[in-house]
Order: C-alpha cells, then sequence, then structure tokens
C-alpha cells in the first residue's frame, strides 16, 4: 500500500473513532512510536497520521506533551452565496478605508484586519544577509537602473517555482513589478480604456475597487459561493457586457473561496471565445492547507489571454514590494506600461529575493508558513465558535489569510469597528469590500498573527462586543 494512502487510512480510523466518542476533547492520544509500533508503519507515517489529524480539526499538538483531542462538531453555517446588485457602478468607502489602515504601524492595536504574516513568522535574519549579498554582487551595489523586464535571476527562479502547478513558463514570458497590485494596475492599463466595464467578484479586495475606480472603469460584481467562488453562468450572461475580468481563483480575499479546477477551465474557455483578457491574482496559491497546490487558472491558458499576477509580499516579505505578472499575449503592452510609470524596479530587493529562492529555502519557509497559518485558522474559528453568537456564519478556510464572518443582520460592522478600536482592536468591515449597498452585517479577520493566549482573549473580547451591539 502507498505510504500517501496508509497514513491517510490512520488518520481516517482515528477520526471516525474521535467522532463517535471512543476519544473525547482533551484526551491523548497515543504517542507516534506507539502507533508506529501498533500498526507496522515508519515513525515518519505515523507523523503524517496526526499531520493529517491536526489539519483536520480533529486533534492539537502541545509542545514536549503530545497530541490531544480538539474536535467539536462545527456548529456555524456558511454564508450564502453572494447576490450583488445588478448595477455596474457604485462607489467605494475610500474613508473607511483610510480609517482601518491608519493602524498599520501601530503595534498596540490587535490588527485582525491587517491580511500579512506577523514579522515573527517570517525570516527576516536570512533575507537581512541576502540583501547585504545583493549590495555586494550587483553592479554599483544595486543603485543602478536595470533592464524594464526584471532581474532575469529572480525571473528564472519564478519560472522555475511554477511547476508547483504544472506551470510552462520560461524567464521569457516574465516581468517583474512593485508588487501584485502594481501587476494589477499595470494589466489594467494595458488592456482597459476609461468607460470600460471589468467583472469581479462580490466581495472583491477593495484595492482592485479603488484602481478601477481611479481609471474611470465600471465595475459589474459576480454573484459568488463563499467556497468555490463566482458562478460561471453569471460571468457568461455578462460577457458580452465586459471588457476583461479580474479573479482572484484561489483563496480569495476576502472570502477565502478556491475555484475548482472545472470552474478554472470553464472560466479560461469561455472568456477565450469571446476574447477577453483574465487578469488572475494568484497572491495566495502557494498558502494551501491540503495535500498540493490548486492550479492557477493560468494552467489551463492556451490562447495568452490569462495575466497570471502574484508575488512574495504575503508570504516572504510584504515591504520589499517584489511581485511579477506572466502576461501572456500582452507582455509588450504591459513592458511599455511599465516603463512609463517605474521605469525599473528595486534590483536589491530583487536579488535578495531571488537568492532567497535557492536551495529550497523559500519551499521550506512555505511550508513551515503554511502550518503556522492552518493551525492559527483552527484556533481562529473554534474561538469564533465559542465566543460569537450562535448566528454567527464562516467558512472553514482553505487556505490564505483571511476569514468572512457574516453576523446577525442587525449589526453594523462599520460601526462595530469603531466600538472594536476603543478596545484596540481593529477590523475589516465588509463594506470596503464592494461598491454597493451590501455586506454591512460581514467582516474579515486575518489569522496572520503568531496565535497566542493574548490572541484568543481578544478574540473573546471582540467576541463580547458584537453580542453587546445586537
Amino acid at each position: 500500500m502507498k505510504r500517501e494512502i496508509l497514513y491517510q487510512k490512520i488518520a481516517g480510523t482515528i477520526a471516525r473513532q474521535i467522532k463517535a466518542g471512543i476519544w473525547r476533547v482533551g484526551d491523548k492520544l497515543p504517542s507516534l512510536r506507539t502507533i508506529s509500533r501498533e500498526n507496522g508503519i515508519s515513525l515518519n507515517t505515523a507523523i503524517q497520521a496526526y499531520y493529517e489529524l491536526e489539519k483536520e480539526g480533529f486533534i492539537v499538538a502541545s509542545p514536549k506533551s503530545g497530541y490531544f483531542v480538539n474536535y467539536k462538531p462545527l456548529r456555524l453555517s456558511a454564508p450564502a452565496t453572494t447576490q450583488p446588485p445588478t448595477k455596474d457602478t457604485g462607489e467605494e468607502e475610500d474613508y473607511l478605508i483610510s480609517e482601518v489602515y491608519r493602524s498599520i504601524e501601530d503595534l498596540s492595536i490587535t490588527r485582525f484586519s491587517m491580511g500579512v504574516p506577523e514579522d515573527i513568522l517570517l525570516p527576516i535574519a536570512k533575507l537581512n544577509k541576502e540583501l547585504i549579498r545583493a549590495m555586494r554582487s550587483l553592479p554599483g551595489s544595486g543603485t543602478r537602473y536595470e533592464d524594464a523586464q526584471g532581474s532575469l535571476k529572480l525571473r528564472n527562479d519564478i519560472a522555475r517555482f511554477t511547476y508547483n502547478w504544472n506551470g510552462n513558463l520560461t524567464e521569457e514570458d516574465i516581468v517583474i513589478t512593485a508588487g501584485a497590485g502594481n501587476a494589477t494596475s499595470l494589466a489594467l492599463l494595458a488592456i482597459t480604456q476609461r468607460g470600460d466595464t471589468i467583472a469581479v467578484e462580490s466581495p472583491v479586495y477593495f484595492g482592485i475597487l479603488q484602481l478601477a475606480n481611479s481609471l474611470g472603469l465600471r465595475v459589474l460584481e459576480l454573484p459568488t459561493n463563499p467556497i468555490v467562488g463566482i458562478d460561471p453562468d453569471a460571468l457568461k450572461k455578462v460577457l458580452p457586457q465586459i471588457k476583461a475580468c479580474i479573479l482572484i481563483s484561489n483563496f480569495s480575499n476576502p472570502m477565502g473561496c478556491c475555484m475548482p479546477e472545472e470552474n478554472k477551465k470553464a472560466v479560461v474557455k469561455m472568456l477565450a471565445d469571446y476574447n477577453i483578457p483574465l487578469i488572475e491574482d494568484d497572491l495566495y496559491g502557494d498558502v494551501f492547507f491540503e495535500n498540493s497546490r490548486p492550479k492557477p487558472c493560468k494552467a489551463f491558458d492556451e490562447e495568452g489571454l490569462v495575466l497570471w499576477c502574484s508575488s512574495v509580499s504575503k508570504t516572504l516579505a510584504p515591504g520589499y514590494r517584489v511581485g511579477w505578472i506572466a502576461p501572456g499575449k500582452f507582455k509588450n503592452a504591459i513592458i511599455r506600461q511599465k516603463k512609463i510609470h517605474l521605469i525599473s524596479t528595486p534590483p536589491l530587493t530583487q536579488m535578495a529575493v531571488a537568492n532567497f529562492m535557492e536551495n529550497s529555502r523559500y519551499e521550506n519557509h512555505l511550508h513551515r508558513l503554511r502550518r503556522e497559518l492552518h493551525s492559527n485558522s483552527l484556533h481562529f474559528v473554534q474561538s469564533i465558535i465559542d465566543y460569537f453568537p450562535e448566528e454567527t456564519k464562516i467558512v472553514r478556510p482553505q487556505g490564505g489569510f483571511m476569514i468572512w464572518v457574516e453576523l446577525d443582520k442587525k449589526i453594523d460592522t462599520t460601526k462595530l469597528y469603531y466600538e472594536a478600536m476603543r478596545q484596540r482592536i481593529s477590523i475589516a468591515p465588509g463594506r470596503m469590500f464592494t461598491l454597493q449597498d451590501q455586506f454591512k452585517n460581514c467582516m474579515r479577520l486575518s489569522y496572520g498573527q503568531k496565535w497566542t493566549p493574548a490572541i484568543q482573549e481578544r478574540l473573546m473580547l471582540l467576541g463580547d462586543i458584537i453580542k453587546k451591539s445586537i
């Protein structure tokens, strides 16, 4: 029997025993060596079985103590598929967005609003060494302009890294940008004109809405399921109206949904039939909690119409602003826009990231980050179950950094934001993520912090604030 099937079989047996009440919450499970000996398996296979159980929320590991049952049936239901108004315009909550971002550098605030990993989860000391190494190796110590397409070494590393989703990219297919947001901006500048209409998810990352409004674009928000993403049939209906589509296909911000492969294939094909470009923000694709990375829409692009955007801002170094775009047939247009708006991107941070990607260090870091974030997500879900009102609706995260929370309709999360801030807690109100009059009782919470008893206490306090708001 293959090892992968064997550890899943053992994990499944223990999971069924936990569900049946043979093992109860708080019970200590047999040690890894005991599981190994009793099942005639290697220690590594036993570790994999327990990791599978931990990933699914059945058990938790306690340092130097072992593994303990943590399973409680998820009593919270998921939000329904969103039904945004059909009108193609609206207003962004610019003032609210500015208010939320005022806390970005205030470490005295518990920032459940910020969708980035905390410093403690990042390899900062190693990156510092790579910056020094880059300074010593680059011409002019990194002070010179470079080719507009970006660092050849970094582009080569990124192209090689796409093997994770069977990508067939080379360094010539990639253009370096100042983060994924800049990649999206360059893409819209290259393929749209003022007055064009674009289709997006609903809710959608507020930065996309701000960018679209600044460029004079009209926005159509599509019905979106909190687990599988946009409704392909809804997209099909609006194809004659739109010039481009923007999707966060894997673990979307803010809802956390992940499009199934069949939906990705269907979307890519229908857009190709109408010769409509797809700007794909795959910023969270590497932060997956299952066994393998989900493929982006780019994996199914045969016409060069998918502009695949990503960066290391959510996984390695938010402040470095190192991102990229694989723009397909729009490569020359993207480089032209980059020359106009950026000239070039900073060589130092590009080289530091490229150096860090060598010798599997980035893959090893991602593995540790995924485990930490997945554990955080389980703690957050359990805390929401324990401390928030019973009518609260959430979806167990499949990856990424975010939990989308739907509260009682009587609660206005914009007002809740100000109430929580009095206790030094920052949330992201749902109204930030739409141009329409919707999601007023929703919020986005980020679990990018190191889980501690203090974080648990802050979630308990937030739950109390919510209960008092009803």
